[in-house]
């Protein structure tokens, strides 16, 4: 048996030492990244900004009480349809208070004594009558007289005054008369609500009418009784004329710009209704969001598309809806997922997948839209970036795709 010389000894050992550090050397790497990817696409690409909104009428008719008086039981009710010119309610004078014996009393007394007005104005005026009479007919003698020159031109002027001051007084006997008529009527109507009560077959009404042709949107009173000068009774409105109200940021309502196309989601139906932005006003106004912090918000009206009947869909005034406005629309667009990107060195890089290592790419990107980002340069469809990528994710780190 022959004894290995030393020389192979040693390198037997330094090989045996060589894998040991091998060993020890894999043993010790780090472990691979587990990490999400996505892949680069072409898809369809829309930019667009989503808010709820709400339908309203674009004009409102507020019918109210013209004058203080005594509101009639009103039939209408919420959801009926009008015609322009229909009576909506009636009006009557306020009744006036029942009264007490000792009122009852003097009403009586009063209408006693314009009775007794009444029957010496009358009297009066028969007397004023007779005087008349009598003076037209001097006047008329002397008359005949003066033409046969039996009498003077004085006398026929005499004459002449008294039957015009007969005349007169009877025209005033004829108005105290009137006057003591109307006096009568009055102490009457006095007595005649004595128990309180109103005669609807000779009480005078007000009939109040629809300005439109329309829908009750809403009834403020519905009971008779007295009302106020300028209370309002009834809301009218043509949900023809419906339109959506959505107050958007004002950093996305300075993107839009009338004639823009909207989708209006969520009102309860299957599919979507589409509509155009009629105007974005230039007001403002301070919000506050769920989190307590101030918003700025834009009012933006839209209107239904042509040949859209909202009421057909069953929509009314302050139905809910979602709306979705389309800024920018294409078929084809190269986009990623936007939580991929990040910054680095002050430009918008991605964690690229290359051979089970991560590679920095710098990416131009252009417009976004919510969860995706179109991408200009940097990558190309089918690449595999990592999306979320984490503290542990850098330049060449090994990993490995989670399943």
């Amino acid at each position: 048996m022959t004894t290995p010389s030393p020389w192979r000894r040693r390198l037997a050992w330094g090989l045996a030492g060589l894998v040991l550090l091998l060993l020890l050397a894999w043993a010790l790497r780090p472990a691979p990244v587990t990490v999400d990817v996505a892949r680069v696409e072409v898809a369809p690409f829309v930019d667009s900004v989503v808010e709820e909104g709400r339908t309203r009428l674009r004009h409102t008719w507020n019918v109210s009480v013209p004058i203080a008086g005594y509101l009639q039981r009103v039939g209408l009710e919420v959801g009926d349809a009008v015609e322009q010119g229909q009576t909506l309610f009636r009006l009557e004078p306020s009744p006036a208070p029942a009264l007490d014996p000792r009122s009852r009393r003097q009403a009586e007394d009063a209408l006693h004594a314009a009775e007794a007005r009444l029957r010496g104005a009358e009297a009066n005026l028969e007397t004023t009558r007779a005087e008349r009479r009598f003076a037209e007919a001097e006047y008329e003698r002397y008359r005949q007289l003066r033409q046969r020159n039996l009498v003077s031109a004085a006398d026929l002027e005499q004459r002449q005054s008294q039957r015009d001051r007969q005349r007169a007084l009877e025209q005033a006997a004829a108005s105290a008369v009137e006057a003591a008529r109307f006096e009568v009527e009055s102490a009457r109507a006095m007595l005649a609500v004595a128990s309180g009560t109103r005669d609807e077959a000779t009480t005078p009404t007000l009939a109040v009418r629809a300005p439109i042709d329309g829908t009750v949107l809403r009834r403020y009173r519905c009971c008779e009784g007295s009302v106020a000068a300028g209370e309002p009774i009834l809301e009218l409105g043509n949900l023809n004329t419906l339109e959506v109200q959505v107050d958007l940021l004002s950093m996305d309502a300075v993107r839009l710009a009338p004639g823009m196309a909207v989708r209006l989601t969520g009102w309860g139906g299957g599919e979507a209704v589409e509509g155009v932005v009629r105007r974005i006003e230039p007001a403002g106004f301070t919000r506050v969001s769920a989190l307590g912090v101030d918003e700025q918000r834009v009012p933006v009206i839209v209107d239904f598309a042509e040949g859209v009947d909202p009421q057909a869909l069953g929509l009314g005034s302050g139905f809910r809806v979602d709306a979705e406005f389309l800024i920018w629309q294409r078929e084809e667009v190269l986009q990623l997922p936007t939580s991929a990107l990040f910054r680095a060195e002050g430009e918008w890089s991605v964690f690229r997948v290359e051979e089970a290592r991560a590679r920095r790419v710098v990416v131009t990107t252009g417009r976004r839209s919510g969860l995706v980002t179109q991408v200009l340069e940097g990558l190309a469809a089918g690449d595999r970036v990592i999306v979320h990528p984490g503290p542990r994710v850098a330049e060449g780190v090994r990993v490995r795709l989670a399943p």
